[in-house]
């Protein structure tokens, strides 16, 4: 009884399994992908106050701000 090596070039059931679960984890996440693009406001542009953030500095405001808690 020989214990040759397989033959170079087969990749078996076990490199099949490997290919098939990364096209299924690659499906899944691009559904996923779409579905959160599709929640995405269409622009990004104008927001309803000049400043929301109340912690954030405008250029032209240079008092200290309070430290964030």
């Amino acid at each position: 009884m020989s214990l040759a090596a397989a033959p170079s070039g087969t990749a078996g059931p076990l490199g099949l399994l490997v290919v098939l679960l990364i096209g299924v984890a690659l499906v899944l996440l691009i559904r996923n992908m779409n579905g959160r693009l599709r929640r995405l406001p269409p622009s990004f542009d104008d927001p309803k106050t000049p400043n929301s953030n109340p912690n954030t500095r405008n250029d032209e405001d240079d008092s200290p701000q309070p430290p964030s808690p």
